[in-house]
């Protein structure tokens, strides 16, 4: 049937124009743009054939969360080649640096001279401070023909004892600074570096000495430090004589203190120095040997009064 222009069938009208999705009774308010898609579970299609709660990967959204910010760089290949890099770069460069700290004092000789314990200490002070008691001076060797350790050994040479006596000495220093009323953070770091100053000068000066007489003898550089650092436990000494009995206590125990030294480096370096094969200590070219030991042991004294003269000050000063 034909129907007139501008009018259309019901049925066609239908065809051409997709219906409104019904509102649900209850629901007063605008007709929504988007579907909801919150009551969708994870893993169900979603609009535009999508799932809910999956990453850009497939990988679930919750494992994807729990991952650390610096975890994709972990992951990445190139990063841990960079890692590997730098690391075995690092392990190189300490290498080096130990080969090169080597070359001028050996780390396993160093930890040789502190090879010590409470016994050695406290035995090899009252040598020090007594040498006059002690009898056997013989330094004992192992199956390799080298020293044994200190800790084992009471004549061997240590650097555990200069070193703490050093330290020692610029405390009391300060001490004696103080009461002369002249202590300062300066003035003690003066006393600490001229104190190194002239270790360093003595020590020079021996080695300068073997050289241009042409001696050779078994003593060793670290050695020779141990045995002129010894000088730092009767520096103390005087320190603490002059801080306790003032100038005529000083004197004292510089003098006994000197006596001590010398005795001790001639007994104890003797036997390094001067061939013990040789009956006649003068023959043999080991006069130069002699006047070597006796310079060391002399120069002693002239260091312990020139770095404690100073020190020495009269009864304590008190304030009005």
């Amino acid at each position: 049937m034909d129907h007139p222009a501008g009018f259309r069938h019901p049925s066609q009208q239908a065809q051409g124009h997709h219906r409104r999705p019904q509102r649900t009774k209850g629901h007063d308010g605008p007709t929504p743009l988007f579907d909801d898609t919150s009551n969708m579970g994870p893993g169900q299609p979603g609009p535009g054939g999508t799932f809910q709660g999956q990453g850009s990967y497939g990988q679930p959204q919750q494992q994807q969360e729990m991952m650390f910010p610096g975890q994709q760089i972990m992951n990445d290949p190139m990063a841990n080649m960079a890692m590997q890099y730098g690391a075995s770069l690092a392990d190189h460069g300490k290498d080096v640096m130990e080969k090169q700290i080597d070359r001028f004092m050996s780390l396993s000789k160093l930890k040789y001279y502190f090879a010590v314990d409470t016994t050695y200490v406290a035995k090899k002070l009252a040598i020090l401070l007594c040498p006059f008691t002690h009898t056997e001076w013989t330094i004992g060797y192992n199956q390799q023909d080298e020293p044994v350790a200190p800790r084992y050994e009471v004549n061997a040479p240590d650097l555990y004892i200069p070193v703490m006596g050093f330290v020692t000495y610029i405390l009391l220093a300060g001490v004696a600074l103080g009461r002369q009323d002249k202590f300062s953070p300066e003035q003690l770091g003066i006393q600490a570096s001229t104190a190194l100053v002239w270790l360093i000068i003595e020590i020079v000066a021996v080695l300068l000495t073997l050289y241009i007489m042409n001696i050779h003898t078994a003593l060793r550089k670290l050695d020779l430090v141990a045995f002129c650092g010894y000088k730092y436990v009767g520096m103390i000494v005087c320190v603490l004589a002059s801080i306790l009995f003032q100038s005529l206590g000083y004197y004292i125990a510089l003098l006994y203190s000197s006596i001590s030294i010398m005795f001790f480096l001639v007994r104890n370096m003797k036997l390094i120095i001067l061939p013990e094969s040789h009956e006649d200590s003068i023959g043999h070219g080991n006069k130069r040997r002699l006047y070597l030991l006796l310079f060391i042991a002399i120069i002693q004294p002239v260091f312990i009064y020139w770095l404690t003269a100073h020190l020495t000050g009269g009864p304590l000063k008190t304030k009005d």
